[in-house]
């Protein structure tokens, strides 16, 4: 496995602690558009190819999807495209959103 699981606790803690931090949301665009982690961006088929061009890839990135569950299979491909800290938040959205964050 090429991406690390991270949990709610991690997340907060490195988004105070790290300014360099990206989260990529690969929820369709209504959904991010209804709602999403602040400073997320949504990652899409659509502009996959740009973000991995113009991202930092030494920049710690965290995986978000509804669950948890298609965003280790994301986290695992963007570690094979070259980026060096991946992460899969477990319980996706749905947790950060039930745990009112």
């Amino acid at each position: 496995m090429s991406f690390t699981h991270m949990d709610l606790g991690m997340l907060r803690a490195m988004q105070q602690q790290d300014p360099q931090l990206q989260i990529v949301d690969i929820r369709d665009s209504a959904s991010f558009e209804q709602a999403h982690i602040p400073a997320a961006v949504n990652l899409t088929n659509d502009n996959l190819v740009d973000y991995i061009q113009q991202a930092d890839l030494d920049a710690p990135l965290v995986v978000v999807c509804y669950h948890g569950m298609s965003s280790q299979n994301a986290a695992n491909y963007l570690s094979e495209q070259g980026f060096d800290q991946v992460y899969s938040l477990d319980g996706g959205f749905s947790a950060w959103q039930a745990a009112n964050l």
